[in-house]
């Protein structure tokens, strides 16, 4: 699929890293370690793997439409299309992150810059300042999926026929991940349903209301802790939202496990068992409302698929051996 002049193990490992070390990688290469995991992925995969080839506007205009699907397939993402249509979803993931640039953001733009934007789309410039925000966000909703992230298949597996194997990661990578996503606070628009779509007021209502039930019976400390944490209801909503999102939608006992240590990382007071008990029947009540999968997974093709993942959940469960014997740094 791709050229033979590629370094397909060094692509391969830019496919599989995780946002630490993706930075790692920018910091030693001296580009920006500044975006989200998938705009720091594009510019290393441009910088080390396509560093000979003129990815400027200008360039991305004088190639054919086979040299255009190659550089989209290096960038892992969608190649089929118009040659118009390649174009335009080249440029959009070299210079934009997809969950920054969307429709609904179109409107906080002024006309100059939509202009600026129907431009490097390709699409006319005259008009309206409206006219013009209704042009690109025709181009958007067109390419909707298709860039700003690696497909799936490439961030679990890589590169098929690259025997390189799968380096272990470490739980508090994981943890850095999925603080770094949360962090960002955006949604990434690729499964049906939206893990990250802010919950109707009514389920922070009662999430809020069960984390502090019966709280005159429970002692002092207890008590302090639940009400710092009914204050943050609505970060606990976004965090459970970030969990389903990168499990594929499960939540078991591997996502609360996270769910407690990102919370712990954040300085939330959860050393009382009890406070964190109810953190987490309050989080999966949560997780269950917003379509999330409960329990253990029963799909074996599913686990069989997803081997990244399974080693990431057995050092988990093994960091939390660990952290249950030793006190946290």
């Amino acid at each position: 699929m791709l050229g033979l002049g590629i370094d397909r193990v060094l692509l391969d490992a830019l496919y599989r890293d995780r946002l630490r070390g993706l930075r790692n990688r920018a910091e030693e290469a001296g580009l920006s370690k500044s975006g989200s995991v998938e705009v720091v992925r594009a510019r290393l995969i441009q910088h080390h793997i396509l560093g000979d080839d003129d990815l400027s506007w200008e360039g991305i205009q004088s190639m054919t439409h086979k040299e255009i699907g190659e550089v989209l397939k290096v960038f892992g993402i969608k190649s089929s299309g118009s040659h118009k249509e390649r174009r335009q979803r080249l440029w959009l993931h070299l210079n934009f992150d997809s969950r920054r640039l969307t429709v609904e953001r179109l409107a906080e733009m002024d006309r100059d810059t939509l202009q600026e934007l129907c431009q490097k789309l390709e699409a006319r410039v005259t008009g309206s300042r409206t006219v013009l925000m209704a042009r690109v966000g025709g181009v958007l909703t067109n390419q909707a999926n298709g860039w700003g992230r690696i497909k799936r298949s490439l961030w679990r597996s890589g590169i098929p026929d690259v025997s390189e194997g799968v380096a272990e990661v470490e739980f508090e990578d994981v943890v850095e991940e999925v603080e770094a996503e949360f962090e960002e606070s955006s949604a990434e628009p690729e499964e049906e349903v939206d893990f990250q779509r802010t919950a109707a007021e009514a389920v922070l209502e009662d999430a809020s209301d069960a984390l502090v039930f019966d709280l005159d019976k429970a002692e002092s400390s207890v008590q302090g802790a639940l009400l710092t944490i009914q204050a943050r209801v609505e970060d606990l909503e976004r965090m459970v939202g970030t969990i389903l999102r990168g499990h594929g939608g499960h939540w078991g006992e591997e996502e609360q496990i996270l769910l407690i240590k990102l919370a712990e990382r954040r300085g939330w007071p959860l050393d009382e068992d009890e406070v964190r008990s109810r953190v987490r029947r309050v989080a999966t009540n949560i997780a269950e409302i917003k379509g999330g999968s409960l329990g253990e997974r029963e799909s074996r093709s599913r686990i069989n698929s997803d081997a990244t993942l399974e080693r990431v959940r057995e050092k988990m469960r093994h960091a939390e051996t660990l952290l249950s014997e030793s006190p946290e740094d």
